[in-house]
């Protein structure tokens, strides 16, 4: 049996008739698939974009590269748990954040010092069972078992509220430890103060160079009992501290202190009752972390309350009939792709911006953490169906204010924190906010925006863009990971002529137009690949299409990647190849590539491979469905099947790859409904197959768009026939208004492939070359 067909009935056996049971999509979700194995997702406690995520840390000792498995601070395999941290990201492929961590501590004695794992009662780190942890959006408990302390954590928008349950009799201490930190690399804490104000409030901040350069946090912490005590320490210059501290011992007398390493022992006696602390953060102040506090009023019970309400109304946008195992990683997914963008300006809406200065966001909520190369593919387009008009608006104000505050004039590339850090590539802002434009989003300046992404891919000193305006590609002598830097420009190219065709602006429409084919300068017909090229237009030598060398010509990849991103003209990539069969071949030879002399150990992004086709990392993610523009969409429905089986699980290795921010969950959700969005800005949606049997999907205006599958079964995994709102469909492409619109889309399942349905050239999904009025 070939593989693909071997991974369908293996994905398709748990498609047996298991009732939906009374479970909503809240109840399904499982924050900790994505925990284990290469997800780099975290368990904690988080709103819907919320400012907090609050989770435990299980080891932050990593340095620099080693670092990677510890992205968002937890790992499932870990036994011990640090103490709980402010921030996190969801799914990153790289380290940072951490901040301001806090450990309960029961007992006389309390160690300052974090311990190593594999001492236990070195530290002030305990060992865990999964056994005693429970975690659902919002919400996050732990039984950390040295001390016997129950450890519960919430979060709302922009607080935190951690609650500590301490045996009884013992006294309860919390160590807050301002060195630790996620990318921990020697001299990364700048500077860090602390300090206790009159009423008992205790804020601070600290300066942090990592991933971001330069960034500024503060934070307040408010406890619901009377601090007994406290000490303040700087260990800065000190030989790492072995002992315990006990609460008589320390500077109990330092009011604040300041220093690049901090650590505080925070006391409050024999407590009959658990202990709650507050937490809210701010990147502006002290006193606007604690207006961010008095923001959000209530105890633990009440955020946890208002946070499982929001998550209820967020998540109910998608509900789900199927086995619970997919039930179960689709609702997942949808809540991690709603973690991301996050919130960052204050409650008054103050914010630090690009330029490190303090603005104002006027009349919407400025958002961070932006990991664009990522989640322009899937991610933002699925936000703009399920998120209201206004959070989508915020996403593209957010940005331009970033422009605006930009000493270099341009668009963020990769942003957390209203930092940017220059990770990845493209200008990928740009496709963001042209196809929410082109699918109804309004809120936002829309020629201010136009002029933003043509800054942006204008601006010479990036990325080789002087050269690739001047010669049509990007040098590979001037500039590594040139190859993939040209596609990727020529594809935002297109995306800013679209919305200069939509804002009337026929100048600017055709200079991109023309941009947007840059593509076939780096094609090499000879071959069949995406190739890089030499200043003087000789393609660079040797060539291995299968080489993946960081730095080199390709970004996270290879040419069997990357010689398949022409999202907007794929037809004309195909005819380079040497027409639709040709394509076909290439994509099976692509798949089931023979990997076993080859070693990507080096490349630690590369995961989930299939053959030549990495699900793990984002240049692939819209390659399955290609088979649709070749006329063979029984093909894309084989891979779906193969790729659904193999990368995803419901379990905590069930990602293969990085989240990053929630793109590899959006891949699942779209998938699972049966059609993706191959080319944002396109205003289109290929049509694969569906992976549930019903799903009802309420769109942003309110609108209901639902999808159901007759028959879907391990024997029946080919698409017979596709209705829209009862009229037979004989095309393989969703437009979106079709689907802003409301209705039904009805898949008829069946064992054989249908080699007819949508195989007409004039049925396929859109290509910029070969584009004609839609009927």
């Amino acid at each position: 049996m070939p593989l693909a067909r071997r991974a369908a009935a293996a994905l398709l056996l748990t498609l047996a008739t298991t009732p939906a049971g009374a479970r909503g999509p809240y109840d399904d979700v499982d924050p900790f698939i994505g925990t284990g194995g290469e997800g780099h997702t975290f368990p904690g406690a988080v709103a819907p974009f919320g400012m907090v995520q609050v989770s435990p840390d299980t080891d932050t000792r990593c340095q620099i590269r080693a670092c990677y498995g510890h992205a968002a601070g937890y790992r499932h395999d870990d036994p011990t748990i640090q103490g709980f941290s402010q921030t996190h990201f969801s799914g990153a492929g790289h380290s940072d954040l951490g901040d301001f961590l806090l450990m309960p501590v029961a007992g006389d004695t309390v160690p300052l010092e974090p311990g190593d794992p594999a001492e236990p009662g070195a530290g002030y780190r305990s060992r865990f069972s999964h056994a005693a942890e429970t975690a659902r959006p919002g919400y996050y408990a732990v039984t950390l078992a040295d001390t016997g302390v129950r450890a519960e954590l919430t979060a709302g928008t922009r607080v935190g509220v951690h609650r500590y349950r301490f045996p009884a009799g013992k006294a309860a201490h919390v160590v807050l430890d301002l060195r630790s930190s996620l990318y921990d690399y020697p001299g990364k804490i700048l500077w860090s103060s602390l300090r206790v104000r009159a009423d008992g409030t205790i804020t601070g901040a600290r300066e942090t160079r990592g991933w971001a350069p330069a960034r500024k946090l503060f934070f307040a912490i408010r406890a619901d009992a009377p601090l007994a005590g406290h000490a303040f320490e700087n260990r800065e210059a000190a030989v790492p501290y072995k002992g315990f501290q006990g609460p008589g011992r320390g500077k109990a007398d330092v009011a604040q202190l300041q220093g690049r390493a901090l650590v505080a022992r925070l006391d409050f006696g024999r407590l009959s009752r658990p202990l709650e602390l507050k937490v809210a953060i701010s990147s502006v102040d002290e006193d606007a972390a604690v207006a961010n506090l008095a923001s959000e009023p209530g105890d633990f019970d009440a955020v946890a309350r208002e946070t499982r309400a929001a998550w209820e109304r967020a998540l109910g946008v998608l509900d789900v009939e199927a086995p619970v195992p997919m039930r179960r990683m689709v609702a997942t997914a949808l809540y991690h792709s709603m973690i991301a963008p996050s919130v960052f300006s204050d409650a008054d809406g103050r914010y630090r911006g690009t330029d490190d200065q303090v603005h104002r966001a006027d009349g919407f909520t400025f958002h961070s953490t932006f990991s664009l190369w990522d989640t322009f593919r899937a991610e933002h387009p699925l936000l703009l169906l399920v998120q209201p008009e206004r959070r989508n608006a915020d996403f593209v104000r957010s940005l331009l204010a970033s422009r605006r505050d930009s000493p270099f004039g341009i668009l963020p590339v990769w942003q957390f924190h209203g930092r940017e850090t220059w990770t990845m590539i493209g200008y990928h802002a740009v496709p963001v906010i042209a196809d929410a434009w082109l699918k109804g989003v309004r809120g936002f300046d829309a020629r201010e925006a136009l002029d933003a992404m043509v800054a942006s891919a204008d601006y010479p000193d990036y990325g080789g863009i002087g050269e690739y305006r001047t010669l049509g590609y990007v040098p590979i002598d001037r500039e590594p990971e040139a190859a993939s830097k040209t596609v990727e420009y020529a594809y935002d190219d297109w995306t800013i002529a679209r919305m200069a065709h939509a804002l009337g602006d026929d100048a600017v429409a055709r200079r991109f137009d023309r941009r947007a084919g840059n593509w076939r300068n780096s094609f090499d017909a000879k071959t069949g690949f995406l190739r890089a090229r030499r200043a003087d237009g000789s393609f660079r030598e040797p060539f291995d299409p299968t080489a993946i060398n960081y730095g080199s010509d390709y970004t996270e990849g290879n040419a069997w990647q990357y010689s398949w991103f022409v999202p907007h003209d794929q037809a004309a990539m195909f005819a380079q190849l040497g027409g639709d069969a040709a394509a076909v071949a290439k994509l099976d030879a692509m798949f089931d590539y023979d990997n076993s002399k080859l070693d990507y150990s080096h490349a630690e992004d590369i995961a989930g491979l299939i053959g030549q086709y990495i699900h793990g990392n984002e240049p692939s993610h819209h390659v399955a469905y290609l088979y649709v523009h070749a006329g063979q969409p029984w093909r894309t429905q084989e891979r779906l099947a193969q790729i659904v089986a193999s990368q995803y699980r419901a379990t905590p290795d069930g990602l293969s790859g990085n989240d990053d921010l929630g793109q590899m969950s959006a891949w699942l959700v779209f998938t699972a409904l049966g059609f993706y969005p191959v080319a944002p800005g396109s205003n289109e949606y290929v049509i694969g197959r569906p992976f549930v049997r019903r799903a009802a999907l309420t769109l942003r205006d309110g609108q209901r768009f639902v999808v159901a599958a007759d028959g879907l079964s391990e024997r029946n995994r080919y698409v017979g026939r596709v209705t829209l709102n009862g009229r037979a469909l004989d095309r393989l492409y969703l437009r979106h208004e079709e689907i802003a619109a409301g209705g039904e889309l009805r898949f008829t399942m069946q064992a054989t492939p249908n080699r007819t349905l949508g195989t007409a050239a004039d049925k396929r999904p859109f290509s910029t070359s070969v584009a004609a009025p839609r009927r």
